[in-house]
């Protein structure tokens, strides 16, 4: 009897043991993820801080106002691609894919003469059938999700011209008050583009951590195999990932399209890179299973203080593109380190 008392014994201070360092783990990663927030929100404080000293011109409330409405599109698309990175992949065609939900938004609205509620849900739903599209082709035909968002990113760009002949599509006449909808103020002094980017933050921020989808999607991002030998269908929820991402890519497009009061088929280029960068810099690994929607808010806000200060300095846009280019490779390559300290 006593030969079994001890291996009780032993197996109950190994397991013990394990659940320690299982602790300890948990508490490491979580001061680390607090340590990236923090550089990442010092990082917002010192680009703020040295654009409004370099030009009076930066810190004036109008100029917060823009900022933070150019930060709505970056942030919504940041958002979405965030659980898509969450678990390992990535998705190359939300700017082109943005411009096509605003293109689809406006068919609907000003060629068909249909609600603006209406146009709304078809852009979104644009947004939804890209992210099934990119989600079977990944999970499915296998394909890496470099190519089959890289594919989709070309045929949504295409859709886009074709379906708009290559011309804007207005709204001013057929929907009068659809860009009430980005610029359109509820709360004084804040356009309701900003308060859309909130509400979807809060959404994102819940649906990340307090629901099956959010497990689902660290889990994939941290070990897919193992998820899969658990019993979950890592298929089903891989997809259904990629879609809720693009419903977010949906609002992003009906946010620009109202921000513009005009469809622009060609606006979408450049947005993922801007989105992507949002979303490493906030902390979140491109390798997977690690990630947080108050981080990818605040590399947002980064990315939209740095272009919009660099033109409240009057650089010119071929060097704006050139200084956005070296941010992403510095968001890349501290990534890179992370994940080598992280090992």
């Amino acid at each position: 009897m006593s030969a079994p008392q001890n291996g009780s014994s032993t197996t109950t201070i190994i397991q013990t043991a394990l659940d320690e360092n299982t602790d300890k783990r948990d508490v490491v990663g979580f001061l680390k993820r607090q340590v990236q927030q923090s550089l990442a929100f010092g990082t917002l404080i010192v680009l703020v801080l040295f654009f409004s000293i370099a030009s009076p011109n930066f810190f004036t409330f109008s100029n917060i106002a823009t900022v933070l409405l150019s930060t709505a599109v970056i942030g919504i698309l940041a958002l979405g691609t965030t659980f898509v990175i969450i678990t390992g992949g990535i998705d190359l065609s939300i700017g082109t894919g943005m411009a096509l939900c605003a293109v689809m938004t406006g068919v609907i609205v000003t060629n068909l003469g249909l609600p603006v509620w209406v146009g709304v849900i078809g852009g979104v739903l644009t947004g939804v059938l890209m992210g099934l599209v990119n989600g079977v082709n990944i999970t499915f035909l296998r394909l890496p999700p470099f190519i089959a968002t890289l594919a989709m990113m070309m045929i949504a760009g295409g859709l886009a011209l074709v379906i708009s002949n290559v011309a804007p599509i207005y709204f001013s006449t057929s929907a009068p008050d659809f860009k009430k909808i980005a610029l359109g103020v509820i709360i004084p002094g804040i356009p309701n583009a900003v308060l859309i980017t909130a509400a979807l933050a809060i959404v994102a921020w819940l649906v990340l951590s307090k629901t099956l989808l959010g497990r689902y999607t660290f889990a994939i991002g941290s070990n897919e195999e193992a998820t899969r030998l658990s019993g979950v269908n890592t298929r089903r929820w891989t997809i259904l990932i990629y879609m809720f991402a693009g419903a977010f890519t949906g609002i992003a497009g009906i946010v620009i399209a109202a921000r513009l009061d005009s469809a622009q088929p060609q606006i979408g280029t450049g947005y993922e890179l801007q989105a992507i960068a949002a979303v490493i810099i906030g902390g979140t690994s491109l390798l997977g299973g690690r990630g947080s929607i108050l981080g990818t808010v605040i590399g947002a806000l980064i990315m939209s203080v740095l272009v919009n200060g660099l033109r409240i300095l009057s650089i010119q846009s071929e060097w704006q593109n050139i200084v956005v280019g070296v941010v992403v490779l510095l968001a890349v390559f501290l990534d890179s380190l992370r994940n080598r300290q992280h090992t």
